[in-house]
């Protein structure tokens, strides 16, 4: 009796052990998964090229090439043949070239890097031309966030080394048809952006033309350039991290109600008069987002303002920023609506620059302490500890 008790006792014990390892290791995983990491942004073709019903497969690479050697000649082609749901990476490797295409990344598929060759990301482009007063098949308007040249609406997205933006069909059209080589490279160098290439008239009726709309939670983009005019970034929803991108467009070219940090970034200015850099909307002081911009440089044409006030609660900070001449000396704008110089935050913490002068700001606008800026210093910020490991 007491021999068979051991027995059942030596058998529950392992039994508990190897459910722990298993569990450890499932855990382990789990945890692998719901975060981005520099490998996620990486491509060995000769190493992780293999067949996505290949069970060993755990970081899939789908090949872009729109001259037709790869597994797909489109970019939306690529993103169709991710399974639904899928709970490990794919990794979508573009080929340089021009995709002229709208592209939509569901929230159904999380996990996916959009990788282009960083030495060639002027020359990896998706674009597409729609603006918000375009019609739908139903007559309708598509409105501002029915513009986006690329919409993201899933989490865990990545994407480093290509150009998003709307494109010109003029030179489209005279670059497929040439058959002169010097003509054919220097439109290609014109259109190689990632961008929308509706030129924007600050004010005109349903010009505003989104390059991307990134919608899902925990999105991190490296060395990506997004290119447009009047609403360039609808940074949506979600916390995202942009890090060394270049962000182009004249009028509230970043706008949007998500929680972000732009770091190391260019801001670039296209404007010819007035313009304005981030549109931050947020409708209570309870809800935990904002835009902040750390150690980016701020340079380009026109007379811009950092931010406008498109919520109540609309909240930008700028620190560490180099910032050239082209700020309105006032600053910020309450968008004719008073009531917010009392409740947006707009603040400014050790920019340098011509136009980091504070002098002539207005006075409801912060020139932010260390201790009022710290938060907004570095990837806490954005909770990046809990899936971002750079």
């Amino acid at each position: 009796m007491g021999l068979w008790v051991l027995r059942v006792f030596v058998v529950v014990v392992v039994a508990v052990l190897f459910l722990g390892v298993v569990s450890a290791e499932i855990n382990n995983q789990v945890q692998d998964e719901n975060v981005i990491t520099w490998d996620d942004m990486r491509v060995d073709l000769t190493k992780e090229k293999m067949g996505l019903r290949e069970e060993r497969n755990r970081s899939r690479v789908i090949v872009v090439d729109w001259n037709g050697s790869g597994d797909s000649v489109t970019v939306q082609g690529a993103v169709d043949m991710v399974p639904l749901h899928n709970s490990e990476r794919v990794k979508i490797y573009i080929l340089p070239g021009i995709y002229r295409e709208k592209v939509l990344v569901p929230d159904s598929k999380p996990y996916i890097s959009f990788i282009g060759d960083e030495n060639r990301t002027s020359e990896t482009i998706i674009t597409w031309h729609n603006k918000a007063s375009d019609k739908d098949k139903d007559g309708s308007e598509i409105g501002t966030f029915g513009s986006a040249s690329v919409e993201v609406e899933s989490d865990y997205f990545c994407a480093t080394g290509i150009t998003i933006s709307v494109k010109n069909h003029q030179l489209f059209s005279i670059f497929t048809s040439s058959t002169d080589a010097i003509v054919k490279f220097l439109i290609f160098v014109a259109l190689c952006k990632l961008q929308n290439t509706v030129v924007a008239v600050p004010g005109g009726y349903g010009m505003q033309a989104v390059a991307l709309r990134l919608s899902g939670d925990k999105a991190m983009l490296y060395r990506v350039q997004i290119l447009g005019a009047q609403d360039t970034l609808l940074d949506d929803n979600g916390s995202h991290y942009f890090y060394q991108c270049h962000i182009q467009g004249t009028v509230d070219f970043i706008f949007g109600s998500s929680k972000s940090l732009y770091q190391d970034c260019v801001l670039h200015s296209t404007a010819t008069r007035f313009g304005a850099i981030a549109a931050h909307h947020r409708n209570s002081e309870d809800e935990d987002t904002g835009f902040s911009f750390v150690n980016c440089t701020i340079n380009g044409t026109g007379n811009i303002l950092l931010g406008r006030a498109w919520g109540d609660y609309s909240r930008a900070i700028y620190s560490y920023c180099d910032i050239d001449n082209i700020i309105i000396p006032s600053g910020w704008s309450d968008w004719d609506q008073p009531s917010r110089q009392k409740t947006a935050v707009f603040g400014e913490y050790k920019c340098r620059g011509k136009g980091a002068n504070r002098r002539y700001r207005v006075p409801w606008s912060k020139n932010f302490s260390y201790e009022e800026a710290r938060r907004f210093l570095d990837m806490k910020f954005i909770e990046g500890e809990q899936w971002l490991r750079l």
